[in-house]
């Protein structure tokens, strides 16, 4: 079965233009094929905050308003999005660049209110794995951005981390799919003021024994959720590193 890595770039690492442009010119140098996921979070906000509005977020995830998400789908899906598509061009990668409306290629429904209301916020239902095999098979490197779509018209913001575990689950039927996340902390941390305590080997018991203490919170949580995630819907390894180091070290989930 052909390999293929699922990656997810998001954090101060999109704001380093250096950085992912090197990381770009690396994968565009792998012998197997992959597939690219990034949000954009600290753009969005910066952008919301220069037209008059407050970013809000709870538990590592934004509530998005109206203003929120044409934010979002303009800074996501337009400024992020086209910048790493045309970078893997000069790279030499045939790139593409997707909303989850793009293809129907992630069909996602609004969160329902229960605790919190999330506004226009997407939760995954469906990935349209035909589709980025199609893709893939015919030389294209898939560039996701965190817009999914309803099916109804409705666009939706839609956490990346969830995006890369749904998109890597989707492909295991037809692929070895191993997914790295990547931003700008080292791996996960001991403590997260001490970039040295890298915890090399997190499993599912450390990570609920991090969680009720408040070792891990913000937005880790979300990405430790959907790593595990990953790995209970057949992905074969699940890292969270530095760009600096994608390919070992950082911390590699394990159940």
């Amino acid at each position: 079965m052909d390999k293929l890595l699922v990656i997810k770039a998001g954090g101060k690492l999109l704001e380093d233009a250096p950085r992912w442009k090197s990381l770009l010119q690396e994968l565009s140098e792998l012998s197997h094929p992959f597939i690219l996921v990034h949000g954009g979070g600290n753009r969005a906000s910066q952008v919301t905050e220069a037209l008059g509005g407050t970013p809000k977020m709870i538990d590592g995830r934004r509530i998005t308003t109206d203003l929120d998400l044409e934010v979002a789908v303009m800074v996501y899906a337009g400024w992020m999005n086209k910048r790493l598509v045309a970078h893997l061009q000069a790279c030499g990668r045939t790139a593409i660049g997707l909303s989850g409306a793009d293809g129907n290629s992630i069909l996602s429904e609004k969160r329902p209110v229960a605790e919190h209301d999330f506004g226009w916020v997407g939760d995954v239902k469906e990935v349209n794995a035909s589709f980025f095999s199609q893709l893939l098979g015919s030389g294209f490197t898939p560039v996701c951005c965190a817009i999914t779509h309803d099916g109804n018209g409705q666009l939706l913001n839609t956490n990346a981390d969830t995006i890369a575990a749904r998109v890597a689950m989707a492909m295991t039927a037809d692929f070895e799919v191993s997914l790295t996340y990547l931003f700008e902390k080292p791996g996960v941390l001991a403590d997260d003021k001490d970039d040295a305590s890298v915890i090399p080997v997190l499993n599912r018991a450390m990570y609920a024994q991090g969680k009720g203490s408040g070792q891990f919170h913000s937005g880790m949580l979300p990405k430790l959720q959907t790593a595990f995630e990953a790995l209970d819907g057949g992905v074969v390894e699940v890292r969270i590193s530095h760009p600096d180091h994608w390919k070992q070290g950082g911390t590699v989930i394990k159940q």
